[in-house]
């Protein structure tokens, strides 16, 4: 019975890992604001949320997309077309030195965010919304998402509806449908001004000096007690 319980939470473990998204931006933080970005999409979508114009064409396609990066400051890393499901997908890897700046910029006038102090912590806030209302277009099926890597601690979030998974991943969805009806997608969250690395490399250094500050007092009453001896 135990390991039939066991599976059964293994296989939900996996159900929900395996979520797709048609149209999502993932954005991995850094403390000091910097950090990275992705955006996939069905082509349909980018136009309709990002006023890329779509194409047949998938290689100016990607070209177009890779230009309204760069001319939005970002640094482009990778951008690539594939297909699933009888849909194309493209993806666009970038990034940033301050998320401040992303939100109303050429790749992001969907897409309003702030990270600013608050007190010894961190607030981050934010909302995607389509800059435009132009006619709804076919094939709204599936859902969306704004994904947020955290770099530290998370005391708290706004409405994340799987609350923090794992790696300290947040994440907020709805249904693409309602996205292109103007449907705002807000965000919000508030964690620790250290990175969780830098914190744990803290920790790991204290540990270390700490050990060796105990070797050497043992070194020094072995000795001591030697010279006694003699």
């Amino acid at each position: 019975m135990a390991a039939r319980v066991a599976l059964a939470l293994l296989l939900a473990a996996g159900l929900g890992s395996c979520v797709r998204y048609e149209y999502e931006h993932e954005i991995w933080l850094d403390v000091d604001g910097s950090g990275r970005v992705n955006v996939t999409g069905r082509p349909e979508l980018w136009a309709r949320f990002k006023g890329l114009a779509a194409d047949t064409d998938e290689e100016a396609l990607a070209r177009r997309a890779r230009e309204l990066f760069e001319r939005s400051g970002l640094r482009v890393r990778r951008v690539d077309l594939t297909h699933r499901g009888g849909h194309a997908y493209l993806y666009v890897a970038a990034a940033f030195d301050d998320v401040n700046r992303l939100g109303g910029t050429a790749a992001f006038p969907d897409l309003r965010i702030a990270l600013r102090p608050d007190g010894d912590r961190l607030r981050l806030e934010g909302a995607w919304r389509p800059a435009s209302r132009p006619p709804t277009p076919a094939g709204t099926d599936g859902l969306m998402a704004v994904r947020f890597h955290l770099p530290s601690k998370i005391y708290r979030h706004e409405n994340a509806p799987g609350g923090v998974e794992r790696g300290n991943i947040l994440s907020w969805r709805q249904e693409v449908a309602a996205g292109a009806a103007g449907r705002e997608l807000a965000f919000g969250a508030v964690m620790d001004r250290r990175s969780i690395f830098y914190s744990t490399v803290g920790l790991f250094a204290g540990a270390v000096l700490s050990a060796l500050a105990m070797l050497a007092t043992v070194v020094y009453f072995v000795r001591r007690k030697g010279r006694g001896d003699g």
